[in-house]
Order: C-alpha cells, then structure tokens, then sequence
C-alpha cells in the first residue's frame, strides 16, 4: 500500500486529490496538511512513501517545506503547481531542490479529459513510490566536458541530429546531460519533454543559463541549427520539415488532440528521422508510459543510433523500459554517462 500525504491550503484541493487518489485500491491518503508546517509534522509523525505539496501556502511555503523535508526526512514530493509562467519558476526551483516532479493546480484547464489525469497521477505516485525515498535526494551535477571510452553501436553512419525524449524525472535529467555539453556541438540536438505551455520557455532559459551550448524554445518555421538545443513547446507537438536540400525547419503544432503527452516524443522523432534517415541518435529518458517507443523503433530501423537510461537512475523506468524490452536500445546507461556517450558519437 502506498501512502501518501496530501499539502494545500485549499480545502478544494485536498478534497480533489484525495479523491482522485484514493480512488485506486493500492493507494491510501493517510493525512492531510494546510500548510507547509504541518506538513513537516505529519511527515514526521505519518511517515508517508509520497507527499503531494502546494506552492503558495500560508505560514510557510511548499518550497521552504520542501527544503526542510528534503535535509531531515526525504522523502518523495510531487509539487502542485498553477500553470502560470511565474509558477513554472517556482516549480522549476523546486525540482533543483529535490521534488522529483509536479502535478497541475488547475485540472480543469488542461486539455486532456479528467479521466486521463487521474491515471496518469495514479500511475506516477505508484511508480515513483516504488522507488524510494534515496533515488529523490537532492544532487548537483557538475558542468564538465566529458570523454567515455568508445564502443560500438550496430551502425557506424555519421550523426547529423540527436533526437531526445523525456517524461517524469526529465528536468533533471536534462540538466545533467545538456549541462555537459560543449558550445561547440556539431550537430542540432531536438528535446520533447512532456510539459505544459507555460512551462517550457523558462526551463530552456534555465537550461541555458546552465550550459555552454545555447539552449532555446522552439519556434515554429524557424530552421534547425548545428550547436543549438531546441525544446518542444509545451502545448502541442514539435516536428521537422525540410523547405530545401540544406534547411530543414521546426513545425509547432497543436492538432493530434487525441495524444495524451505533450509535446509527444513519437511525433518529433518519427519526423527527425522522415528528414535525416539513418543519421540519427535517439536518446530515451525517464518517463511514464511508452512514448518515444515508435520513434526510437524507426531510428533503429532506418540505420540511426538508440541509448536508453538505465533503470538504475530512472525516476519513473517506464519509457526506457518500453524500448529496452522492445529490443531497440543499442546502449542502456545510467543519466551520469549519456552526455558522453551523445559527446562520442558525433
């Protein structure tokens, strides 16, 4: 049985969540908090395996409890954020201090029915209390230029782009890989991680700052680029179309209303590898559920290149798994080597 402790000053909320939650036989709700002092004490005192913690709270905040929590008693926190730019600053810092990820305040805005929100939360508490408290600590990762020893992958064709997926757990995972690359990367490097609209300009800001290489959200119809990283819009789905012999561009749009990720990383690298062929490297990351598994397929397929995390360092090992099991990955290594195994293989 997973516990979990719900944290809103919004009685609402709490009702909401709780009811959403407990509505699957293998979860319970064994307490509530209002604020963030609360929900110290009742981390304390309930020993819950996951913790749901609102922003804004009266008294103390969800990330002044996050830190508090995180030094004396770590334990799993998914953040409860609003879908507002200011908010995915807030969220964002919050993932650097140790929540693992975050669910949406305002469930009724979201574009995918509310039955689908309810499995997919479900589905995330169960998965991420699995892995315990000691994978969510918080961690520093060190802007290096790396070198790994060379081995071989089932094709040897020149990469021209590398094509990158990720779910739950993907900030930081991204930040470790990204971070680590040079400014001199030779090819364009494509990212859909599963975000909200509001969300994705600040952390390819965030990104940026983070790293030597240049780091940006991607506009629809402007080209692709050697040395830069280009991060689906949240919203919609991100792919490519090549205008002439030498050029190809970015494609933002919001129809396929019927996928519940967003930005899908199946429509992105079904398109990369539509415009590069076998000169592709897919690259899978934690993540809920099998999106990527289609894409990572027809790179493989087509000629190109696959790496999949390891489980060992996944948050949620669901869309590694997928293409681990599939047979599609030539390399499975854990987030620490994947910067240098993309650094080898252009």
């Amino acid at each position: 049985m997973v516990k979990v402790l719900i944290v809103d000053d919004s009685a609402f909320m709490r009702n909401t969540l709780s009811g959403m939650i407990s509505s699957d036989p293998e979860i319970q709700v064994v307490g509530v908090a209002r604020d963030g002092i609360e929900a110290i004490e009742k981390v304390i005192q309930l020993k819950p395996d996951i913790v749901t913690m609102d922003v804004e709270m009266p008294r103390m905040n969800g990330i002044e409890a996050l830190k508090l929590i995180m030094e004396k008693n770590p334990v799993p926190v998914l953040m409860v954020s609003s879908l507002t730019m200011e908010s995915a600053k807030v969220t964002l810092d919050a993932l650097d201090l140790g929540a693992v990820d975050f669910i949406p305040k305002n469930l009724s805005d979201l574009s995918i029915n509310i039955v689908k929100i309810k499995e997919i939360l479900i589905e995330k508490i169960k998965s991420i209390a699995r892995r315990g408290p000691a994978q969510f600590r918080k961690s520093a990762f060190p802007k290096q230029r790396l070198q790994m020893p060379r081995t071989d992958y089932t094709s040897h064709r020149k990469i021209n782009i590398v094509a990158i997926g990720s779910s739950t757990g993907g900030p930081k995972a991204l930040q470790n890989i990204i971070s680590k690359l040079p400014k001199d990367f030779p090819v364009p490097i494509v990212i859909a991680q599963h975000m909200p609209a509001s969300f994705t300009g600040p952390f390819a800001e965030r990104l940026n700052q983070l790293s030597d290489i240049e780091v940006k959200e991607a506009e629809n119809g402007e080209p692709v680029r050697k040395g830069v990283v280009f991060i689906a819009p949240g919203g919609g789905h991100m792919s490519l179309i090549r205008k002439k012999i030498t050029e190809t561009v970015i494609a933002v749009s919001e129809e396929r209303k019927d996928l519940i990720y967003r930005p899908s990383v199946d429509v992105l690298m079904l398109s990369v590898v539509e415009n590069f062929a076998g000169h592709v490297l897919g690259v899978i990351l934690t993540g809920l559920g099998n999106d990527g598994l289609k894409g990572m397929k027809e790179i493989k397929n087509k000629g190109g290149r696959t790496i999949a995390e390891s489980e060992k360092t996944c948050v949620v090992y669901g869309m590694p798994k997928a293409v681990v099991e599939a047979g599609v990955a030539d390399k499975i290594v854990p987030v620490d080597e994947v910067a240098g195994e993309i650094i080898n293989s252009v």
